[in-house]
């Protein structure tokens, strides 16, 4: 197979982790004897400071003319200013506009050999295997905004077709599984949460009548992640609780560096980045843990290039990797010692190749 992946390293840690994704990628290209050609450009804090925009036309017209797009961070302390006009997390969230994808799956699975990098007990977290699909262009991120000296508003909003097509990706997702969907709002407040309920049901009885729904408002959701995860199988959500669940839902696993995360919408073009920030405290150093990136990478194999086989091939070799005590800093627990982003991507490529 021949294929064009933009990647889009950004700001902070972001370029070391997609640079150990990249030579992952190379090495499955090796062993399956694929082609695939990558093409670098800018976004966020990198490319405000090279063109004062946080999405270069030409980073979009990459995007648009790829495969699959991989990302590592984007943003950090020196555009920080909340007063900035323009911010690096805009050009991530119009890239998301501007391809069209709506749905975010972010998979969450405890290994037992990782059990003791989580701070929860491993009787609770172990067998955990959550799939989270989160809405990704709707909601109050992309709601109205407004500001003056003494007040500021952000519009939370909801139509019924972009309620109707994420259900869609979680209803099939788990029919694949274990035929169970949380769908989390906030009902008892929200108006938007009480649209979503309404749709969410139609949806899940009229397409998919096999799949058993349970609605679960999102406080109590967020203690059940932690109290009782492994009775979770599809998660489905709103744009905002999407984001902070899925970053409570890291712990399970240990490491917000360990999950990774597709973006999706009605075409093969996704995007793929690691649900951790730039971490602009570790930046430069070569500690980052890359494994989230590299799961990233083998969900772009899936979702966009339909290589399952080479998929599952990345995805054991980082269970090996971890299994055999690949520890980087963020998961090292007293008296580890942890390998810096390269030892971890060759540990995961030694494996490939193997």
């Amino acid at each position: 197979m021949k294929a064009k992946i933009t990647v889009l390293g950004g700001d902070g840690i972001g370029p070391e982790v997609t640079g150990e994704a990249v030579r992952v990628l190379e090495a499955v290209a090796a062993r399956y004897a694929h082609e695939f050609e990558f093409v670098e450009a800018l976004i966020g804090g990198a490319a405000i400071d090279s063109s004062g925009s946080p999405l270069p036309p030409r980073t979009i017209d990459a995007c648009r003319s790829s495969d699959a797009v991989l990302l590592g961070a984007v943003g950090g302390p020196k555009w920080s200013d909340p007063s900035a006009r323009v911010r690096p997390e805009q050009g991530l969230l119009e890239l998301r506009r501007v391809l069209g994808l709506f749905a975010n799956l972010r998979p969450v699975r405890t290994q037992a050999e990782m059990l003791e990098a989580s701070p929860l007990k491993p009787e609770v977290i172990a067998g955990a295997d959550i799939m989270v699909v989160r809405e990704l262009t709707g909601g109050i991120y992309f709601g109205r905004k407004t500001r003056t000296a003494h007040e500021a508003e952000d519009v939370c909003s909801y139509t019924t077709t972009e309620i109707e097509r994420v259900t869609r990706v979680a209803g099939r997702l788990a029919m694949g599984r274990r035929k169970h969907i949380v769908s989390v709002d906030k009902a008892n407040v929200l108006e938007t949460s009480r649209l979503w309920r309404t749709v969410v049901e139609r949806v899940l009885a009229e397409e998919y009548p096999e799949v058993q729904l349970e609605h679960m408002l999102v406080d109590a959701a967020a203690m059940h992640l932690l109290r009782r995860p492994t009775s979770f199988d599809v998660l489905l959500t709103e744009n905002m609780f999407g984001d902070i669940l899925t970053d409570e839902a890291s712990m399970l696993v240990g490491s917000l560096g360990l999950l990774p995360s597709a973006s999706l919408g009605d075409t093969s073009v996704g995007l793929y980045e690691p649900i951790h920030g730039s971490a602009p405290d570790i930046a430069g150093r070569g500690i980052a843990n890359p494994c989230g990136t590299i799961l990233s990478a083998a969900m772009l194999l899936r979702h966009s290039l339909s290589l399952e086989t080479e998929a599952t091939a990345v995805e054991n070799a980082v269970s090996a990797a971890l299994a055999a005590g690949l520890r980087t800093a963020d998961i090292a627990g007293p008296g580890t010692a942890a390998v810096g982003s390269r030892a971890a991507g060759d540990a995961v490529i030694s494996r490939i190749l193997s």
